[in-house]
């Protein structure tokens, strides 16, 4: 990894998705998907959770885009029965990160009707996942779980972060980037 590159972790739906959420944005340079503990006074948050880690240039797309991007494209306000794996957080690699990622996600509360259920923690380990699983969607855009569940994240990343996107990797699996969908959803 470059020196001037960080990395955060995300967690908050499956790792599939997550994955390629992130491996489509420019300026992110890698992405590890499995799964992340974290550790705090405040939680007992020592199990594993689904999440990936980014890599990213931070010239190329700030830590703000990225927790943005992540509130997106999954269900940050949902208190469903399965949030301990799917636990909705940044994980955090500093205290810096910390702060800033609060700061973030109090601005963007402003975007939901219902509050974030996102938090912010730090990061203790990472398990990765299967090395199978890896790429998953890049290597299977057409499998059924794929266009169900991946495709629509995408989709929205398209829509609300098309500056961000890289576009050419994205039509390549698929995925309809010339606007025309955009507009139709934005009209609804």
């Amino acid at each position: 990894m470059n020196e001037s590159h960080q990395r955060i972790a995300f967690g908050g739906s499956c790792y599939w998705c997550m994955e390629a959420v992130f491996q489509s944005l420019l300026g992110v340079e890698k992405v590890e998907q499995g799964f992340v503990a974290s550790h705090d006074e405040h939680h007992a948050e020592t199990d594993f959770s689904e999440a990936v880690i980014v890599h990213f240039d931070p010239v190329r797309i700030p830590l703000a885009v990225l927790v943005e991007i992540h509130l997106h494209t999954h269900h940050c306000t949902a208190k469903h029965s399965r949030r301990e794996r799917y636990r909705s957080a940044v994980y955090v690699f500093d205290q810096q990160q910390s702060i800033d990622a609060q700061r973030i996600l109090a601005e963007r509360q402003a975007d939901f009707d219902a509050p974030l259920v996102t938090r912010v923690l730090p990061f203790a380990a990472f398990r990765p996942s299967e090395q199978q699983y890896h790429d998953y969607f890049y290597r299977n855009p057409q499998r059924p779980f794929c266009e169900r569940w991946i495709a629509p994240k995408l989709r929205v990343l398209l829509q609300k972060f098309s500056q961000q996107t890289d576009q050419q990797r994205l039509k390549q699996a698929g995925i309809d980037t010339s606007g025309k969908q955009r507009q139709d959803t934005e009209q609804r």
